[in-house]
């Protein structure tokens, strides 16, 4: 035996000469393994990455050196190479392939495909991908808040009541359910990287409009269809991504891509915070339009949407989703263009992509697409090409529902819980604010005022059977201010800006308001004897919420800030552990946080704790995330991925209304039902199928 080779064998760990033996012996007995487009019955047309060379064929580079010399760096270490586990990897798959009778055209594909994505490496253009779809992820996050921050200010200007500012808050998640419904099931048939950007687009013009909408009704109409266009984001942006990662990174990455919610949330409290207070930031074009900082802020959210769509446009297709759909060749290209793009960044451009020939089945709609796409007139075939692709995205979607039933349930108590929770944590919090503001109340009992010029402001007040004789009320402010079963005689007011502020049971004679905005609503049970009111103001212009107001930024980006210890723990453990451990482990574990609420006697408590569940329920997030593009097969995944999320935002839009109703009433129901919702989605979680090692299909 050669002695070069005798050494490097006497110094290879027992482990790894074993490996290697076993590697060796299933290449000797499938000679098509890594050759199969020498004839296999499958057709595909693969080849090795290296052609064969002569014995004596040796590079200047190498020449004088024993080729046995050359060892892996890391063998020494009984760390085995790179390739080799590839080559054991692929040899396990081969073999469990062998074991099968037969197998499905998909499943030839998906095993093939993954094949040619480890051969593509993970590199520039994953994390390129990576960062364009972060922002599509990032700008869905961002309309969760634009409304809720925005509508503090938006309802003074356009005087919103309860049930108007009710309905904007839950307008949003309409949107965004409609959506996902909709590009969910779009993807499967069109494209991802298509319906992403027209998704986007529908996002960022119904932003830019409802910017401008001066009246509430056409600023609900945009704000409605700026969910519905960034409900697309969340089921297109996993589906998309998981197609270009290969098994063993897919957990890590995807858990990753889901860090860019977070950073939607922090992004949206910051500039919330730097501009909304800021409110005279904007102009206005007499008392119809007027343009505050709150609109500022709403343009400024839409950035995260238009630079994604900007980046979209230099990305590809996803190759999976058109041989799909039969494209071998468009799918051939992108494949390259992965491969030829992650070697030369790693400094290997001399690797060449040799694969010949990828499975396409052939599927019975793309031929009866092919036939419409040659008969009739233009639009005839636009037509039946609608119609008949809105017949095959509603056939996906009833196929889908049964298929969704395995995650709905983890997926309906974990939305349910969350959302419930972030809507009751800062309700909490102004509650807990009103009632300190309430205790701070000053009542006046029968005071008689004759004469008197107010020039300074009233807050926090109830003046009880007072008497105001010829008094002028000039240039003042009025915040929670009310007037009980009193009279105001020859009084004059001008220039009030009022907020909660009421008349009830009061008399008023010869009484001039001018340049007011107390509106006929404020006054409650009165009577009127000779009164004017002259230019009374349109809108509600004061808001003494600011300092409030900042309080609810620091909460939200706090709340945000907090689930990053808990992403980064579940991409560096999703794939060590498994998605099923991380989702129920997660889930209980945000259970018996929920006990801690019991103890939130003040706002410190509630944001603390805020943070911990925030932080703890990511995980669980995430591995949700990750299970559902593993679950189901690239025909059906976007569409079910849409089905689950639309699901998402109904649990949603439930659990924030239960939740909001027991504010200020008991905080025991709330508690309970978010404990038990997360005990049952944990219990739930731990028998779905582990998909850690699965080939996506």
């Amino acid at each position: 035996q050669n002695e070069g080779h005798s050494t490097s064998t006497l110094l290879m760990p027992a482990v790894l000469r074993f490996a290697e033996s076993q590697i060796k012996s299933e290449i000797m007995a499938d000679p098509y393994q890594n050759s199969y487009h020498h004839g296999g019955q499958d057709g595909y047309g693969y080849q090795t990455d290296y052609p064969p060379q002569e014995e004596d064929a040796a590079s200047d580079v190498t020449e004088g050196h024993d080729e046995d010399d050359q060892m892996y760096e890391g063998e020494y270490q009984g760390i085995p190479h790179p390739d080799e586990i590839k080559a054991a990897r692929r040899a396990a798959r081969t073999k469990a392939r062998t074991a099968v009778d037969a197998m499905s055209e998909q499943e030839e594909l998906a095993e093939q495909y993954e094949d040619i994505i480890e051969d593509c490496g993970h590199g520039r253009f994953q994390w390129s991908l990576f960062m364009v779809l972060g922002l599509a992820l990032m700008a869905d996050s961002v309309e969760c808040f634009v409304v809720a921050f925005a509508l503090p200010s938006a309802e003074k200007d356009m005087c919103l009541s309860n049930a108007e500012k009710g309905m904007l808050g839950l307008i949003v998640f309409l949107g965004m359910m409609f959506g996902a419904f909709i590009w969910g099931g779009m993807a499967d048939k069109v494209g991802r990287r298509k319906c992403l950007i027209i998704a986007l687009s529908i996002n960022c013009i119904a932003a830019f409009l409802s910017s401008f909408a001066q009246g509430y009704g056409s600023f609900i109409f945009f704000r409605l269809f700026s969910g519905i266009g960034i409900g697309g984001s969340v089921p297109i942006v996993y589906s998309y991504f998981s197609e270009f990662l290969q098994m063993d990174k897919r957990g890590e990455h995807l858990s990753w891509l889901c860090m860019f919610w977070m950073i939607g949330g922090i992004y949206a409290s910051f500039i919330a915070w730097g501009i909304i207070p800021r409110y005279g930031w904007g102009f206005s074009m007499g008392t119809e339009f007027q343009f505050h900082s709150w609109r500022v802020f709403v343009l400024v959210c839409a950035l995260p949407a238009i630079a994604a769509l900007i980046g979209l446009m230099f990305m590809p297709e996803s190759p999976r989703f058109l041989l799909e759909h039969a494209k071998h060749d468009e799918a051939w290209m992108i494949l390259k263009q992965v491969h030829d793009t992650n070697w030369r960044a790693k400094g290997e451009p001399e690797r060449v992509f040799t694969v010949s020939q990828i499975k396409t089945p052939k599927t019975q709609e793309d031929e009866f697409f092919e036939i419409q796409s040659s008969t009739g007139t233009a639009f005839q075939r636009w037509v039946v090409r609608t119609v008949t692709l809105v017949k095959l995205v509603r056939m996906c979607l009833c196929d889908c529902v049964l298929r969704v039933q395995v995650c709905l349930p983890m997926f309906v108590m974990l939305c349910f819980s969350y959302y419930g929770l972030a809507v009751w944590f800062p309700d909490m919090i102004k509650h807990l604010q009103y009632e300190e503001y309430e205790s701070k109340v000053k009542v006046f009992h029968g005071e008689k005022v004759e004469r008197f010029h107010f020039n300074f402001s009233l807050e926090n007040q109830v003046h009880k059977g007072g008497e105001y004789i010829n008094d002028k009320f000039v240039n003042i402010e009025m915040k929670s201010v009310k007037f009980e079963s009193s009279l105001f005689e020859d009084c004059y007011f001008e220039d009030i800006k009022s907020s909660d502020t009421f008349f009830e049971n009061c008399t008023i004679r010869s009484t001039v308001f001018y340049n007011t905005d107390l509106y006929e609503e404020r006054f409650i049970d009165c009577r009127m004897e000779n009164t004017s009111f002259f230019h009374t103001k349109k809108g509600c212009h004061l808001n003494f919420a600011e300092e409030n107001d900042v309080l609810i930024y620091l909460v939200s980006f706090l709340g945000s800030l907090a689930v990053l210890p808990g992403n980064i723990i579940s991409a560096l453990f999703m794939d060590k552990i498994g998605r099923i451990r991380m989702i129920g482990g997660s889930m209980l574990i945000s259970a018996g946080c929920t006990f801690f609420l019991f103890m939130s006697f003040s706002q410190a408590a509630i944001i603390a704790w805020q943070c911990l569940f925030c932080g703890v329920s990511v995980a669980a997030w995430n591995g949700i995330e990750v299970i559902t593009v593993e679950l189901y097969p690239a025909s059906k995944r976007a569409t079910a991925f849409g089905l689950l999320n639309a699901t998402c935002k109904l649990a949603a839009i439930l659990g924030s209304s239960i939740f909001a109703s027991f504010v200020g009433i008991t905080k025991v129901v709330p508690i309970l039902l978010s404990c038990a919702a997360l005990v049952c989605g944990g219990l739930l979680a731990l028998k779905l199928p582990e998909t850690r090692e699965k080939v996506l299909q």
